[in-house]
């Protein structure tokens, strides 16, 4: 499980990460190896999810990493942006967690 957990942290930094770059360079005019890197990291990003369990199939793997893109996503903009999540926020990505770990971790018969 720890592995797992990992690759959808590695998969979010990677989607969060590669697309920032991709918006500095196209929406800041930053140059150009900025979001050459950034399709690079994006393309890291498809591969990551491939590693989960077999057990995972493409609907669980994506709906469950929808969930935790959600808090990668406010924690970036805190980290990096310096952009504090309001409350709702807040609220609304604990759910979305919440929701993440039920469908890639709830017991499953035959898994």
């Amino acid at each position: 499980m720890a592995r797992s957990i990992l690759l959808f942290i590695l998969a979010g930094l990677a989607e969060i990460g590669g697309g920032y770059l991709m918006w500095l360079w196209l929406r800041e005019g930053r140059p150009w190896w900025l979001g050459l890197l950034g399709g690079a990291i994006l393309v890291l990003y498809g591969v990551l999810p491939t590693l989960q369990p077999q057990s995972f199939d493409f609907a669980r793997t994506y709906a469950a990493y929808g969930g935790l893109f959600i808090v990668c996503s406010l924690l970036w903009g805190q980290l990096v942006e310096g952009k504090t999540p309001d409350p709702p926020s807040l609220w609304g990505a604990g759910v979305a967690l919440t929701g993440a770990l039920i469908i890639a971790y709830w017991p499953r018969a035959g898994s």
